[in-house]
């Protein structure tokens, strides 16, 4: 019988475990951040798709879509200074690829490809938070050690 033998290049793997890392991260904050705005808020029955939820109506009144809005914001706002401690650097790269990573699991859970205006606009500002905080926190705490790409030859 052979194994199956993989051999992976130590920065693919590098990268592939802090993006393991930082995915686990995004979804424990979300979950941590979606019951602390479910138990503010007062909501009758827990939604444990709330981080998947992008059908619910869209209004300042309905409780249930604070609560997904303000979870998702909160999340987004967190993970970036988070996955300084992860990754240093490369904040930005890291947030866009675990946003496509979470729209995939949003689709893969509702079976349903998000197409609401709304679920798109928030998970855009969201982001935008997470790459600017990240990106600024990084630059402050690593700003000695910081890589700046080499643009001479483009």
């Amino acid at each position: 019988m052979m194994a199956l033998k993989i051999k992976v290049s130590e920065t693919k793997q590098i990268v592939l475990e802090n993006l393991l890392i930082c995915a686990a991260v995004f979804y424990m904050v979300y979950y941590v951040a979606h019951i602390i705005c479910f138990k503010a808020l007062g909501l009758d029955s827990f939604d444990e798709f709330g981080p998947f939820d992008f059908k619910t109506n869209p209004s300042w009144l309905n409780k249930k879509y604070l609560v997904n809005l303000i979870s998702l914001e909160t999340t987004f706002m967190v993970c970036g200074l988070l996955f300084v401690l992860v990754v240093e650097e490369w904040i930005w790269d890291y947030a866009c690829t675990v946003t496509v990573i979470h729209v995939i699991i949003t689709s893969m859970v509702t079976m349903e490809f998000p197409l609401t205006g709304h679920w798109w606009i928030s998970l855009g500002i969201g982001l935008t938070a997470m790459i600017f905080g990240g990106q600024i926190l990084a630059y402050l705490l690593f700003k000695d050690n910081f890589i700046y790409p080499a643009l001479d030859d483009f």
